[in-house]
């Protein structure tokens, strides 16, 4: 037969959509999409064709109908759906950094219909966005005002638009870091309108550096906390502190970017990270932080700070743009109401893994091991490690953990059959071997995670085995 003949073996969209196969793909997705997937599959078969390949009518059906559930694995993986977070890591900006507290959830779904979001319901006349959340922040941190915007780069930009459009910004040289999707604090403040001004050395700025820097052009001095990497040996800054008094002193506002959030002192946990009531309480003209991080809430930008300035940041055009949604603004006000209520330990999942006891961890990972299926290939320990705060928060944390460490041949398809299950599962992978560290795993899902271990291990001892197996020479 000729290629001619060969494509006219190829099957109607149609006849595809009803192959048995595709039907439970047809239950899930819009059919729009699995019909390009098919014209993708029919373009593949086609191509393959006319390159040689000999199909009948069925083998051509075949071809379409496994590249269409391929199509489908792939948009499976970009679907966002729950995961097991068992990499270690507190606040995963993969896995979209703090879990929710239950509280903030339903506040979330009690908002999702009509709601009072620019509303006094008591007096039946219009209010400010995020009103009340605001004045909890005040109440909260001890500021005089408060802003929310979608994320805290967002903060940043607004922050310095307002103060320094066509002015200058001085900074440390320590301090320009890069934050996450490869944006630089560089191109941030350039984007903002305003001029960097770069004090010190990339290890040591004094405050005379800020001092002699300051011009009749300065509008701004910030700092920026260095919460995604850590810098130790010969080094030194000024505090906050120190900064306020200087731009008390020349009359020049200071902004104090702490990103992660922090609200409380975090040495019973052996860290260390700079608070949001400290830097107000130390006379920060505006002070930045995400809703995300250590916060514990959803993402947002927050700025709190001196009344005058918060003021000005609201008739800032942008501050429209840059405004979150109600279902945001329902998760932070009831986080917010978890800080002020002191029962973060209770509420927050981030405090609650930051405080499980490494024999709480252990009892989990006995938990586990009693319930997955032994492995012909595969041997699974319970092990001593470290986890992480990570998303940009105490950086260089190290809290001791416990986790499941699982050797054998195959370790990257046992990740792979780990991360493609329902629910996924995220682990990391260290000196050749896969480890599940519990620390950030609910007890509520221990279960599902040993279900999801024992079928990860039992697919890759199937698909691992020699088929030369037995066969003796």
């Amino acid at each position: 037969m000729t290629s001619a003949q060969y494509l006219r073996s190829l099957p109607a969209v149609d006849h595809v959509l009803r192959h048995p196969q595709l039907s439970p793909v047809v239950k899930v997705f819009p059919r729009q999409q699995i019909v390009d997937w098919i014209r993708q599959g029919v373009d593949a078969c086609r191509t393959a064709i006319l390159a040689g390949a000999e199909f009948d009518a069925d083998a051509a059906a075949n071809f379409v109908v496994s590249r269409t559930l391929e199509l489908k694995q792939i948009e499976d993986g970009r679907r966002q759906q729950p995961v097991i977070n068992a990499t270690g890591i507190l606040l995963h900006t993969n896995l979209g950094r703090a879990p929710l507290a239950a509280r903030a959830i339903r506040r979330m779904q009690e908002s999702s219909g009509f709601a009072n979001v620019e509303m006094n319901l008591q007096t039946g006349k219009r209010n400010k966005r995020g009103e009340r959340v605001c004045e909890l922040l005040r109440q909260l941190t001890g500021a005089e005002d408060a802003a929310i915007v979608n994320n805290c780069a967002a903060a940043t930009m607004l922050v310095l638009q307002t103060l320094a459009a066509g002015k200058e910004v001085i900074v440390s040289r320590g301090q320009l870091v890069e934050i996450g999707g490869g944006f630089r604090l560089p191109e941030v403040f350039s984007a903002s309108g305003a001029t960097l001004k770069e004090v010190g050395t990339t290890n040591r700025t004094y405050l005379r550096d800020y001092q002699d820097a300051i011009t009749e052009n300065t509008g701004a001095i910030i700092r920026v906390h260095r919460s995604n990497f850590y810098q130790g040996g010969f080094v030194t800054e000024p505090d906050i502190d120190d900064l306020v008094a200087l731009g008390q002193e020349h009359n020049v506002p200071v902004v104090d970017d702490i990103g992660s959030g922090c609200m409380q002192d975090l040495t019973a946990y052996g860290l260390r990270e700079p608070t949001v009531p400290n830097s107000v309480a130390a006379g920060a003209d505006l002070t930045l932080f995400s809703g995300d991080k250590l916060f514990g809430g959803p993402q947002a930008g927050i700025i709190v700070g001196k009344s005058e300035w918060v003021k000005a940041l609201r008739r800032n055009p942008m501050m429209r743009a840059l405004r979150v949604d109600k279902v945001t603004l329902a998760a932070l006000e009831a986080t917010t109401e978890i800080h002020l209520a002191g029962t973060t330990a209770e509420e927050l999942p981030l405090s609650q893994m930051m405080s499980r006891t490494t024999d709480d961890l252990q009892t989990n990972c006995e938990t586990v091991c009693k319930q997955i299926t032994e492995s012909q290939q595969f041997a699974v320990e319970i092990v001593e490690c470290t986890s992480e705060v990570g998303g940009g928060s105490v950086p260089g944390s190290q809290i001791p953990s416990i986790g499941l460490r699982i050797t054998g041949n195959s370790i990257q398809d046992v990740a792979i059959q780990l991360r493609c299950g329902d629910p996924a599962v995220l682990c990391r992978i260290n000196d050749d071997a896969v480890l599940l560290d519990l620390r950030t795993v609910e007890v509520d899902q221990l279960g599902a995670l040993a279900q999801q271990l024992s079928g990860a291990l039992s697919a890759t001892d199937a698909t691992s085995s020699s088929p030369m197996e037995g066969r003796s020479e």
